[in-house]
């Protein structure tokens, strides 16, 4: 069912302070571009029916205490669709965005575009991607509402091209109609649930709790610099954060790590490190978190249908000021948290907001579907978004440090410990086995590893041991 939500009572739902764009001019021929028979008239009854005089309603006004650009659809307008003069309207309201540094928040609801238009409808998709693109290598943030339905290139352009999804709940999604569906397709696929699910939409937000969702997300999103960092190397030819910042005059201090919630005594061998690692009450990454930010949002998936529950990822507001987080929470990390966490570390690159991961895995998922989902390829795409991140990472190992699977989310430089955490190059019981060595040779083998969180630091891995936090 479609939402009852006109478009301009959608826009009244997050702000209460709305200026309208000019509407671009714009000609067309009668009947429209491929002269479609009584499309003048059906434009015409449908101006008449919804008061509007085409499927979007472009402006600004606040939301909570961040200005935005709004752009809402009028699903009475011909099912919301893209035609010739709907893409004047989004290039505008992009346009205007860019001009003036605002983010962008699109309320959509749309079944795709308008085949009275032909071609020329369908190459609005280009042509709204292109604003999308500019508006996004500009360095400002881009949210869609998801509202019922939201189908055709209206969800492949603004819809899952936007930085952050917020869907209704039961709204219908997906790239492909209700009329064009093979028929015996699930229909459960094709709602904001499933999307969820799947990875492909951020969070299902129900109408009443919009509003303040949609501001908090557009203050955290808008907490970093106005101006996007320049791509910059140092003297060897690596990605610096912090000499690309002082030279462009943005200087973004890294995220602080986190001050340790667990023990405080440093473990006396290799598997006294392994054993408090690895204890069930040792805090992890929820605690953290919880503990480091006075509010936070999450991301959720990969947007390749992939999800992984034991990778947190999202923003967070600490002392005022917006830092991006990606966490492991202790379990196998699956292909899908890898690129989650690679998709999040990106967006916060291109809005100028530091990173701070926490590690905390045995390693990388390594069944069959892992494989199928392609890990090694997940693992080397989050390896490249850290390391050639312009903004400062922070690392903190939180618990286990497995292999690669771990240090694909460790900062060069700038890695931090906790007491109850260990970092190795393989697990101490696999080292022994690969040696052919017998169980008893374990506990040897965990020291020989030299993986306890001063081992660390006196490698050079870690940059210290962060202390306890202070009493409550």
């Amino acid at each position: 069912m479609a939402d009852p939500l006109t478009a301009r009572d959608a826009i009244a739902r997050v702000t209460s302070a709305f200026t309208e764009l000019p509407v671009p001019e714009g000609m067309s021929a009668p009947d429209g571009p491929i002269a479609w028979q009584r499309y003048d008239e059906q434009r015409a009854r449908a101006a008449k029916r919804t008061g509007e005089h085409e499927s979007v309603v472009c402006g600004s006004g606040p939301v909570g205490a961040t200005e935005a650009v709004l752009i809402s659809f009028e699903f009475g307008f011909l099912g919301g669709s893209l035609g010739e003069r709907t893409g004047d309207r989004l290039e505008a309201a992009h346009t205007h965005a860019r001009e003036r540094r605002l983010p962008v928040v699109s309320l959509i609801a749309t079944g795709g575009s308008r085949m009275q238009e032909g071609m020329r409808a369908l190459t609005q998709l280009q042509r709204v991607a292109r604003q999308s693109a500019l508006t996004r290598a500009a360095g400002l943030a881009q949210v869609a509402v998801v509202r019922d339905p939201t189908t055709g290139g209206g969800w492949a352009t603004l819809g899952a091209g936007a930085d952050v999804i917020l869907a209704l709940p039961g709204a219908q999604i997906g790239f492909a109609g209700s009329r064009v569906r093979p028929p015996d397709a699930d229909p459960y696929a094709y709602t904001t649930e499933a999307q969820w699910a799947a990875g492909h939409v951020d969070a299902v937000v129900r109408q009443e709790e919009l509003p303040r969702t949609l501001e908090r997300w557009l203050r955290l999103l808008a907490g970093g610099s106005s101006t996007p960092l320049p791509a910059a190397a140092d003297a060897a030819g690596r990605p610096s954060a912090a000499a690309d910042a002082a030279e462009s005059g943005h200087f973004l201090r890294p995220a602080p790590p986190p001050r340790a919630l667990g023990r405080a005594g440093l473990p006396a061998t290799g598997w006294d490190a392994v054993f408090q690692a690895r204890s069930p009450g040792r805090p992890h990454a929820a605690a953290y978190l919880d503990a480091y930010f006075e509010t936070r949002e999450s991301i959720n998936g990969d947007r390749c249908g992939g999800a992984d529950r034991g990778m947190l990822c999202g923003f967070g507001l600490r002392e005022g000021r917006t830092i991006a987080y990606a966490a492991q929470c202790g379990t196998p990390t699956l292909p899908a948290g890898y690129r989650t966490a690679a998709r999040l570390i990106r967006l916060a690159d291109r809005l100028s907001v530091p990173v701070l991961t926490l590690i905390d895995t045995p390693g990388a998922a390594n069944d069959a579907d892992a494989e199928r989902a392609g890990a090694g390829a997940a693992i080397a795409d989050l390896f490249g978004a850290v390391a050639t991140a312009r903004v400062p990472v922070t690392s903190l190992l939180i618990g286990e440090g497995g292999s690669g699977g771990a240090l694909a989310l460790a900062a060069p430089h700038n890695t931090w410990v906790t007491p109850d955490s260990y970092f190795s190059v393989i697990a101490p019981e696999l080292a022994a086995a690969i040696l052919k060595r017998g169980p008893e040779a374990t506990r040897a083998t965990a020291d020989q590893l030299r993986l306890r969180p001063q081992d660390l630091v006196d490698l050079g891995i870690a940059r210290g041991i962060v202390p306890p936090a202070a009493p409550a």
